[in-house]
């Protein structure tokens, strides 16, 4: 439980202010992977609290979590960061959607990470919002790179991002 005590860091991907709440690894890292990989639903709660420590404070800001994709939905049957992101006490809009499939991003490099991306998502019904990015990790940056790049592309105002842990 002492792991799992949140204390907010930052970090700046492309001009976007990225809160995390805990560092990826060890404990924190298995407890993410349970949750995951093992549908540890019971470990939700207290990461959902580390997220809500690491998110900016943006006033009326929408919450949107980036999509999970089908392969995952199909195999967890549940989607992780929306369900963390309900677990914090936010209600996430639907309003990023993949539009092509993309390889799995653990076993990537940083330039490979972004080139996997590019142009993966896009944007609905976001013309004019206010938006607070939401994901579990933030590794290199590039998935929170491509959903504001899709939601600005969309109208929409990106103004931070939240996410439960960073890789060190």
């Amino acid at each position: 439980a002492a792991a799992l005590t949140p204390t907010r860091a930052t970090r700046t991907v492309d001009g976007l202010v990225v809160g995390s709440g805990l560092v990826f690894e060890g404990v924190v890292a298995r407890v993410i992977r349970s949750l995951k990989e093992e549908g540890r639903l019971s470990l939700a709660r207290p990461l959902a609290a580390a997220l809500a420590c690491a998110a900016p404070v943006v006033d009326d800001a929408d919450v949107v979590v980036i999509p999970t994709s089908r392969a995952a939905m199909r195999r967890r049957g549940y989607r992780v960061t929306e369900l963390l992101a309900r677990r914090a006490g936010w209600r996430p809009l639907p309003l990023l959607r993949r539009v092509r499939t993309t390889d799995d991003q653990r076993a990537l490099g940083r330039v490979e990470r972004a080139e996997n991306l590019a142009g993966s998502m896009r944007a609905v019904d976001a013309g004019g919002r206010r938006i607070l990015l939401v994901d579990d990790v933030v590794t290199t940056g590039a998935t929170l790179r491509e959903a504001a790049r899709a939601l600005r592309a969309g109208g929409a105002d990106v103004v931070g991002a939240g996410c439960v842990a960073a890789t060190p």
